[in-house]
């Protein structure tokens, strides 16, 4: 018995390790956060010491700045904004990345590896590359400043990573499953509704919620191509800094309130996300 317990030991002090060292990241990870929202709080002259004070004033004075009370711009249409431009391109992508990863993993085609392959690579491309052709491109259009311009960005910059995800998501749907819904008369339509997706729901919300944060964050498009109009949140944001100098507080606080709803969404879904990133890792 005493050399069958020996071996698990070892195994609980590495496991402690482990955990002591994730512990650690995740402090590591979660301290910049807690300085910034720390930082929100205080007056811009606190803000600007150094070294900064931890027992200064508390005061809500960047937040009534940033929204605008004080006569500023208002930051709500530039939220509105980045809504309708993340949830439109993420709803795209997931109405055609489901399609593409069924036919890439259930019913694979010939040389799928290299399908999958050519849809990452367009990933390679630095995105600066890109920007002057589309530039021109809505230009010549007519969509400059239009935020389905922004929609149509990001669903052709996401869509890639949405296929190369969900395929390796779909490829643990039973295909006995498929076959029996096939049996029974369903159509490719009802059987991405009703068979495919409900199975791989984790795999998609892990995918949606991905394609969300990117597009929520994206600022080199929307810098470049947007005004007033479609002006989305990352771009209100960078309006904080001023030739005047950098208010700190009220950049903490608009950063602070910027990343709320992305914060709120991983929160939301964090056990579909915990799900679909685990779920074609093991065969």
């Amino acid at each position: 018995m005493s050399g069958t317990a020996l071996p698990v030991r070892p195994r609980r002090a590495k496991g402690a390790g482990l955990g002591l060292v994730a512990w650690l990241a995740g402090i590591v990870f979660f301290l910049p956060i807690a300085w910034m929202a720390l930082t929100s709080f205080h007056s811009e002259e606190d803000a600007a010491t150094n070294p900064p004070s931890f027992s200064a004033a508390l005061t809500l004075d960047g937040y009534r700045e940033f929204f605008g009370t004080g006569g500023g711009a208002s930051p709500w249409p530039a939220l509105a904004n980045s809504t309708v431009a993340s949830l439109a391109s993420t709803l795209l992508v997931l109405l055609l990345a489901l399609p593409a990863a069924y036919a890439l993993s259930i019913r694979p085609v010939r040389k799928w590896t290299d399908v999958l392959f050519f849809f990452l690579s367009t990933k390679m491309l630095p995105v600066v590359a890109g920007l002057l052709p589309i530039y021109l491109f809505a230009k010549n259009t007519g969509t400059l400043d239009n935020i389905w311009l922004l929609v149509v960005l990001y669903t052709s910059m996401n869509l890639p990573i949405a296929v190369w995800m969900m395929q390796s998501f779909l490829s643990e749907v039973p295909v006995a499953v498929i076959e029996a819904a096939q049996i029974d008369g369903a159509k490719l339509p009802t059987i991405l509704a009703r068979v495919v997706a409900p199975i791989a729901l984790p795999g998609i919300a892990a995918t949606a919620l991905i394609c969300f944060i990117f597009s929520w964050n994206e600022l080199l498009f929307a810098r470049v191509l947007t005004g007033v109009v479609a002006e989305t949140a990352p771009v209100f944001l960078t309006g904080f800094i001023t030739s005047q100098g950098l208010f700190l507080a009220k950049v903490c606080a608009a950063s602070l309130v910027i990343s709320l709803p992305v914060l709120a969404a991983g929160f939301a879904a964090q056990d579909k996300l915990v799900q679909g990133l685990s779920l074609g890792a093991v065969k």
